[in-house]
């Protein structure tokens, strides 16, 4: 039996899978680690803390496992991706906390790139928007903020990279610093057209080439991980950012093919092959995980918070006390009683891009509960996630193609029955879980079973991607209509607030 060990790095854990040929988990582990919120807006992690929980996990799971390093046919890395990490090559010490995706602290230099007029430059060459969740900008920020950054940077003395350049950096004990393109493509700096960082770009935002990772196919060879970390040398053939992994992970290959994940934020892809589409609904357009080096290309949409919502139930309004009571309280009472919960805690993402709305509970009444509230909370994350398939559906007709006819579906809260059937029932389309929910990880999997000769191809992996159940709509469309109705109301009372 061949195994795949998949580095699964999430913004508020790490873990590590490992699965067998057959995509099956064989064995899990999985670590907390800390939110740090130096102000309001501002999201930060330890890199060091990343590094030391992601390195447990990946022993304690090959112990579970029972397995030893020589067992493992290559390594996989996922990561959040925006997250950015700057870090001294000689001592492999960060400079200054990873600033996280959330993060908000660089709206200030979006807003002077945008007046300066360079939007379009920014959307014909990345496919993103101008926005302080890409990592660009906060990279910028450490640069201008730590004191001689910039001129150390410019000296080769530093090294910058999202979280997957700085795992595989550790793992390969400094000899490697390289990303894959799905990842470089959230920078803000990459021609995802030419896959190469891009001097303009570069310009724009005064950063240093030195600094820079160099950018590969998501399933390549990346190096090997030192024998001292796991007990043997290992192959790391696969990296791909979370959203782009999990796309790969539900055999997603094809233009037309569209997921949503359901973790901290929720993330839309949807397939469109080798063609670069510009969203006219407020998506963005970017890099797939890329098996080889022909460039292919997925429209995206992001709730900055989906699950999360749920956290601050627990944490903020303390209505629960563990995320996993959240169904029952919100089945407690037949429907949100009128109350919509617009949870723009940092901004709202796509399709609206309103950085600086704050969140609303609207449709209060003297009848309202915390049950309610629940439910809204829960609703929440269908509506963001049916307007950017609205979108997503637009933007496929404008390109000559079909509307989105079926969802597949992954990340924690899709395990959450309420949820999925609501989601069903917003769309009008099939919900579809596979058996796998763990797809981020089954995809970083994947694309390092193929780089290492484990499969022959991605039909071989389209075959193994089984549905666990398929929720069907049954409410009618005339009052789905009426809900988003609500929910985009509701919307454009928080961004005038």
């Amino acid at each position: 039996m061949t195994y795949l060990l998949a580095l699964d790095q999430g913004t508020s854990s790490s873990r590590s899978i490992v699965f067998d040929r057959g995509g099956r988990i064989v064995a899990m582990a999985q670590r907390e680690f800390r939110q740090i919120y130096p102000q309001p807006g501002w999201v930060e992690h330890d890199p060091l803390e990343i590094w030391a929980s992601q390195l447990e996990t990946a022993r304690e799971a090959l112990a579970k496992a029972g397995l030893a390093a020589g067992d493992i046919a290559s390594i996989g890395i996922t990561n959040q991706r925006e997250t950015t990490v700057v870090w001294n090559r000689a001592t492999g010490e960060p400079i200054h906390n990873a600033i996280v995706w959330q993060d908000r602290r660089a709206e200030p230099t979006c807003a002077a790139l945008r007046e300066r007029g360079l939007e379009p430059l920014v959307r014909e060459k990345t496919g993103l928007i101008i926005d302080a969740y890409f990592s660009g900008t906060k990279l910028k920020w450490i640069l201008d903020h730590v004191s001689g950054a910039r001129e150390a940077a410019r000296r080769g003395e530093l090294a910058f990279g999202t979280v997957d350049s700085w795992l595989l950096w550790h793992l390969t004990k400094g000899r490697v610093h390289a990303t894959d393109v799905s990842n470089a493509a959230r920078t803000m700096l990459l021609n995802v057209r030419t896959n190469d960082w891009d001097e303009e770009l570069l310009s724009m935002l005064d950063i240093p080439r030195e600094l820079l990772p160099r950018v590969q196919p998501s399933a390549s060879e990346f190096g090997n991980c030192e024998a001292d970390w796991l007990g043997a040398p290992l192959a790391i053939g696969g990296i791909a950012g979370d959203q782009q992994s999990a796309l790969f992970g539900q055999a997603c290959f094809s233009a037309g093919l569209a997921k949503n994940t359901y973790g901290t934020g929720c993330f839309m892809l949807m397939h469109t092959g080798a063609q670069f589409q510009t969203s006219a609904n407020g998506l963005i357009t970017t890099s797939a995980a890329q098996p080889t080096a022909t460039p292919e290309f997925a429209l995206e949409g992001s709730v900055f918070i989906g699950g999360a919502v749920v956290q601050w139930l627990r944490d903020g309004l303390r209505a629960i006390q563990g995320s996993h009571q959240v169904q029952s309280l919100a089945e407690s009472v037949p429907d949100a009683g009128g109350v919509v919960f617009v949870p723009a805690f940092t901004g709202l993402g796509a399709p609206y891009w309103q950085p600086q709305a704050t969140g609303a509970i609207v449709g209060l009444t003297r009848g309202t509960t915390v049950a309610h509230i629940a439910r809204a909370a829960l609703e929440s994350i269908a509506f963001q996630s049916a307007a950017l398939l609205e979108a997503m559906s637009r933007d496929a007709v404008a390109a000559g193609g079909s509307p989105v006819s079926e969802l597949r579906v992954d990340g924690g809260a899709c395990v959450n029955d309420l949820l999925m059937q609501f989601q069903a029932d917003l769309l009008g389309i099939p919900v579809v879980r596979p058996k796998v929910i763990e797809t981020t990880a089954l995809g970083a999997a994947y694309l390092a079973g193929l780089s290492s000769g484990v499969y022959g191809g991605l039909d071989e992996l389209s075959r193994q991607w089984q549905v666990e159940r398929r929720f069907m709509p049954t409410m009618p469309r005339e009052r789905a209509a009426e809900l988003m109705a609500r929910w985009e109301r509701a919307v454009r009372q928080t961004i005038a607030a």
